[in-house]
């Protein structure tokens, strides 16, 4: 995927009967639309299979804060999403989740020419009722930018 692929919102044709992991390979593909936020936010998923995800991240001079590096909050937003899609490949079908809480720690500046930034997320527990997962950020070396994690809440039948 990249931030070519078509972004929107997927009907419920798209997302029936398809587990978790299903919809998350489905984005990969291109088969079913990114979220909007993935453009303006220059971010796409790239990898999916169980309880792991990868986004490629692509900052740029429009995601500046006033000191010139890349906001936090799209490290975070990384994070966020990165973490909640690896919980959603546990998920079986018709079963989503929400974000209880996201926290990150920034380790290094993310500069907005820097180039391409990966953020990988894993499930660390899945519960019946919660998911734990985290996230961590590297630049084209392998360095760590930033690192968190979220709690998810599992939602029946959505």
């Amino acid at each position: 995927m990249s931030l070519a692929y078509p972004r929107g919102v997927a009907t419920p044709e798209q997302m029936a009967g398809k587990t978790g992991l299903e919809i998350m390979q489905a984005l990969v593909r291109g088969e079913i639309p990114a979220a909007e936020i993935s453009g303006p936010m220059r971010f796409w998923l790239a990898e999916a299979e169980e309880g792991r995800c990868v986004f490629i991240g692509e900052p740029d001079e429009s995601l500046r804060n006033p000191q010139g590096t890349t906001h936090g909050g799209w490290a975070l937003a990384l994070i966020d999403s990165a973490a909640g899609c690896a919980a959603h490949t546990t998920l079986p079908a018709e079963v989503g989740y929400t974000t209880v809480e996201t926290h990150g720690n920034f380790t290094r500046p993310i500069l907005p020419d820097g180039g391409q930034v990966r953020a990988e997320g894993r499930v660390i527990n899945r519960g019946r009722t919660l998911i734990t997962a985290e996230a961590t950020l590297t630049d084209s070396q392998g360095r760590v930018l930033a690192h968190g994690g979220s709690t998810l809440m599992v939602l029946a039948g959505r």
